[in-house]
């Protein structure tokens, strides 16, 4: 057993009326919910509210005593922060969305509650109680609650699942009876019942659910896959029917949803993106008037660049790239961690902001920047003054530096237990901020953590990869690490993890190394890298999945290793990526294609896949922006070198010159430029065709005078 005395940190690692008092102030909050638990996964909240309030109870203790912790009990109450924000957004997503759409979630939501719960186990494994000053009870009660979570199982209503049911039933003979044009064959005091059953039971309520499913459907663009989306669609055509049919609305009379196709249903979600309808606003209150989807979640301002992050949500670039620099590597909206620090430009809602001031005729005046930056500096000014967890002071500096070389200690000496839960607390200590990954890189850790990673121990191996993702978000960290000799050892994890979170975290880790060129060209030159991503591809979960794909993506930037990732299969995958809607990865993979379409072999791969010309047109019909660009540059990509008999089934499909034309005139400036050389092309190949016909008529008209001509007389 290691001996080694415990260390002790300065009151400033730990800001006490800060930290805690953040944690008893979530946790209350979190657990008020008792109060008024919401309809669906009613069990899940209250089981996960009981832990909370018992927690909190713990922190209140910590604050009444306010002696100094050890670096491990800051490290897991940090950890219980993140997990309990969490369960805060859950619940809100339980209470607030759509009713209908979580009925159809049941199941993956519940596995969402067991994954909270268990990661507050593992934040408590690490919780020193013996070393805190805490009461008895106190100490009792959360040393029960520890065991009871490491016993705990995923729970699934059965009510909910019944439910489910039924409304999957409802939207199948929804559709089946729309096509044939007849009604609905359940009564209406069926319908009513099932939607009385998850919380629909008046017009209000129909109204805003429909606008939540809408919202739900802009949201899933791109990400949930086409199926998601039509499925969503569908969600909002049978709550218009059922409520036309309740409450006799005579929006959506019954003889005209009865007209209604499914695919009318699709093209109106999938227009809801532009259907804004802002008030009108006066000059002196342009602020006031602002719609609220055009106001970036961070400064409030209306958004002149706005960019989506990883977690689907969209800022506007200033504030978001000033959350990121600061360190944060979360979605600030839903506290989502990012899978990757990309801005992807949101072209649409760019062009939804501009038409929107065209009409109101509002230019972006020095008045209205003033006031942007009026209310920018204060935003900033309350980022920097709220509740920072590991303050930037000095103090705090060294109190962490400390810290990373009592840990990176104990990484070098302590037995495999002790090594555990050291690389576990760096992983911890390497979530927070670019200053602390900069202290850890500086005290050696990164040399012991690479030793790790080749361990037999799955939790070793699995908190020693992610520190070093973590690590790795710092620039200078990615040269160390690749310095260190850890590439072959994060294949390797890759290849043949213990765990799938560690193949997963080595694909996300080796995303990260290749944002620098010359990683790109090392780690392509690994002949079992490609190969090792594109298995996680194939058998991954759908975090996995995203992973292999945003890796391969960043590799594939380096012409060399397009080849390579062709070679290794890749193409079939990610087809049947863009079809799945389980994985949500359809822009992932997509952006994969029309990179891999740059290339020879690439390029003939996809052509062999007689389903991508109808699927691509779907995407440039439902896609989001960024998915209808890379679709139109696979389109265009194909039809160049794909020869007249696939150019002929693009120019045949009824939806695919409509689509083009759509995109020409709201599309980025990108897939507009595409779309343009792609219809010209198409236009050229029906005039060669018309022309080439006309000849051959010509021919074959003077070839029978001819023969009339010399036709011997009987």
């Amino acid at each position: 057993m290691d001996s080694s005395p415990i260390l002790m940190v300065s009151s400033a690692f730990l800001p006490t009326g800060s930290l805690i008092e953040s944690l008893i102030h979530i946790s209350h909050e979190v657990s008020s919910v008792d109060s008024k638990l919401p309809l669906l996964q009613a069990r899940n909240v209250a089981k996960l509210t009981r832990k909370i309030k018992l927690l909190s109870s713990l922190f209140e203790d910590i604050r009444e005593l306010n002696g100094p912790l050890p670096p491990s009990s800051i490290l897991c109450l940090n950890e219980l922060y993140t997990v309990i924000r969490k369960a805060k957004v859950l619940i809100q997503e339980c209470k607030d969305g759509s009713c209908l759409w979580n009925v159809l979630q049941s199941e993956f939501m519940s596995k969402q509650f067991h994954v909270l719960v268990k990661e507050m186990g593992m934040a408590l494994d690490i919780l020193p109680l013996s070393l805190i000053n805490i009461t008895p009870d106190v100490r009792e009660q959360v040393e029960l609650l520890h065991k009871q979570i490491k016993r705990v199982d995923a729970f699934l209503d059965p009510v909910e699942f019944q439910r489910r049911e039924e409304i999957l039933k409802l939207m199948s003979n929804n559709n089946e009876n729309k096509y044939k044009n007849k009604r609905i064959s359940d009564s209406k005091k069926q319908i009513e019942k099932i939607m009385c059953g998850i919380g629909l039971k008046n017009h209000a309520d129909y109204e805003e659910e429909i606008l939540k499913l809408e919202g739900e459907a802009r949201k899933q663009a791109g990400t949930g896959g086409l199926i998601v989306v039509s499925n969503i669609n569908n969600l909002i055509s049978l709550v218009s029917y059922s409520k036309s049919m309740i409450f006799g609305d005579a929006k959506y009379d019954e003889k005209i949803i009865s007209k209604l196709d499914h695919e009318a249903v699709v093209k109106r979600s999938a227009s809801l993106s532009r259907d804004f309808d802002p008030s009108p606003s006066t000059s002196q209150s342009i602020i006031l008037h602002i719609p609220d989807e055009f106001r970036c979640p961070i400064s409030l301002d209306l958004m002149k660049d706005p960019v989506i992050v990883a977690s689907g949500h969209t800022y506007d670039r200033s504030p978001i790239t000033q959350w990121i620099n600061s360190g944060h590597h979360t979605c600030p909206k839903s506290g989502q961690k990012l899978i990757h620090m990309a801005l992807i430009p949101n072209y649409a809602l760019k062009c939804l902001i501009r038409q929107w001031r065209e009409e109101n005729n509002i230019p972006l005046t020095s008045e209205m920047r003033s006031s942007s930056e009026e209310r920018s500096t204060s935003k900033r000014k309350e980022m920097e003054n709220s509740v920072d967890h590991i303050s930037a002071s000095k103090a705090a500096i060294d109190s962490v530096k400390l810290t990373a070389e009592f840990l990176v200690g104990k990484l070098a000496t302590g037995s495999p237990d002790t090594q555990r839960q050291a690389a576990y607390q760096l992983r911890l200590l390497a979530k927070t901020g670019m200053i602390n990954r900069r202290l850890i890189s500086e005290a050696g850790a990164i040399p012991f953590l690479v030793t790790l990673l080749s361990s037999h121990d799955p939790q070793i191996q699995e908190n020693a990869v992610t520190a070093l993702l973590n690590l790795s978000i710092f620039d200078n960290n990615k040269v160390l690490i690749m310095a260190a000799g850890a590439i072959d050892n994060i294949i390797d994890i890759l290849q043949s993890g213990k765990t799938m979170e560690a193949k997963e975290n080595a694909a996300a880790a080796i995303f990260s190394l290749s944002m620098i060129d010359d990683c790109k060209i090392t780690i392509g030159a690994r002949p079992r890298a490609i190969p090792a991503l594109v298995g996680l591809l194939r058998e991954g979960t759908s975090v996995g999945k995203r992973d292999a794909a945003t890796a391969l993506f960043n590799l594939a930037i380096y012409n060399a290793n397009k080849a390579n990732v062709v070679i290794a299969g890749a193409v079939p995958l990610l087809i049947e990526l863009l079809m799945d809607d389980t994985a949500g990865i359809t822009d992932d993979a997509l952006a994969v294609l029309a990179l891999l379409s740059g290339n020879l072999e690439g390029l003939e791969e996809i052509k062999k896949n007689r389903t991508m010309v109808p699927l691509l047109v779907d995407l440039l019909r439902f896609g989001s922006a960024k998915g209808k660009e890379n679709a139109v540059t696979l389109l265009l990509g194909l039809c160049k070198n794909g020869g007249e008999e696939l150019t002929r089934r693009l120019i045949l499909h009824p939806h695919s010159i409509p689509s083009l034309q759509k995109v020409i005139s709201d599309g980025s400036l990108k897939a507009r430029r595409r779309g343009e050389a792609l219809l010209k092309l198409l236009n050229r190949l029906c005039f060669q065709s018309s022309h080439s016909s006309s000849q051959n008529s010509s021919q074959n008209s003077s070839h029978n005078s001819l023969e009339r001509q010399y036709e011997p007389s009987k």
